[in-house]
């Protein structure tokens, strides 16, 4: 592929809506393509809405992003401030190795407990959550 076509891959990815769906106590948000500053301003008050909802866990899945930077950063970890106010607990669904590894630079591994598939975030224990004072 070349990278004219990845271009208008990325572009086409990015500009589906954000996907939110229920699955069991959990409210899954899908993001999709690039997640930057444009994106930000388009899914922040979507992103405050669900982190602000009844469902104990809010799993923001990133598995269709393309693109991350400090934007993205920001998103999560406002959602993730936003829902242990409120006694919840925000998972991740990550695997793409760039944004890993922003996270890893970061410090968030510890805080966000990236897993790798939609299914390992619904598995992940609730007790004890003391994940998020580790880092």
């Amino acid at each position: 592929m070349q990278q004219d076509q990845l271009s208008e891959n990325a572009s086409e990815r990015s500009d589906q809506p954000p996907r939110v769906y229920g699955l069991d106590r959990a409210v899954v948000v899908e993001l999709h393509g690039e997640i930057d500053l444009v994106a930000y301003q388009q899914t922040v008050s979507l992103l405050d809405a669900v982190a602000a909802g009844p469902e104990p866990i809010v799993i923001v899945d990133l598995s269709q992003v393309a693109f991350f930077d400090c934007s993205g950063i920001s998103l999560l970890m406002r959602a993730h401030r936003r829902v242990r106010t409120r006694g919840g607990q925000l998972r991740v669904v990550c695997a793409h190795p760039l944004t890993l590894r922003i996270l890893r630079i970061t410090n968030l591994t510890g805080v966000l407990s990236p897993a790798p598939t939609l299914g390992a975030a619904m598995l992940e224990s609730c007790d004890g959550d003391d994940r998020y004072d580790k880092e």
